[in-house]
């Protein structure tokens, strides 16, 4: 059986950028799978590896970002899914969540050969970041009711894109064998 690791994407978050007003009303929905995929990783000892964006701030540490967001007005987004103690944390400076980030290599250092993509957003970092996936040959599946996006159409044909293109299983959140 593969060695599978949960990646929560952007979703430390202020919500203080252009898209945000379109974004908000879908990550309100995707929020509770997400909490779900997260509790039902760590219940299943499972990595929970949160990849966020650090809002230009390359002297930032995990604590600072949380802190920054959780005092923000969309706070209520974020404490559902807080990090705890033993998930891990990436910092990335683009889309994809690999993109000059040490992630591939602690991918190998724990043995994951497959990762679950939730968060945000659909259409934008969680299709770059599994085609970056695609061609590092790490098995992706993405919880597409876990995932947030601006714009339905294009989201919809991400996952398309994302099922035909590199071969990503597109699942439920709820779907008994994610994990």
């Amino acid at each position: 059986m593969a060695a599978k690791a949960l990646i929560v994407i952007d979703m430390l978050n202020a919500y203080e950028h252009e898209d945000a007003e379109r974004l908000l009303p879908s990550v309100r929905q995707a929020l509770p799978h997400i909490t779900e995929l997260i509790e039902r990783a760590r219940k299943n000892d499972v990595e929970v590896i949160y990849v966020n964006d650090n809002f230009g701030l390359w002297r930032s540490h995990h604590d600072e970002l949380l802190d920054t967001v959780l005092s923000g007005p969309h706070a209520d987004l974020v404490e559902p899914v807080r990090p705890d103690g033993k998930s891990l944390f990436v910092v990335k400076a683009r889309h994809s969540v690999f993109f000059e980030t040490p992630l591939e290599y602690l991918l190998r250092q724990h043995g994951i050969d497959t990762i679950v993509l939730c968060g945000q957003v659909t259409e934008q970092c969680v299709l770059y970041s599994a085609l970056d996936a695609h061609i590092r040959h790490i098995q992706v599946i993405v919880a597409e009711d876990a995932c947030a996006h601006i714009h339905q159409d294009l989201a919809d044909a991400a996952l398309r894109m994302m099922e035909r293109n590199m071969q990503a299983r597109i699942v439920r959140s709820a779907d008994a064998d994610v994990f």
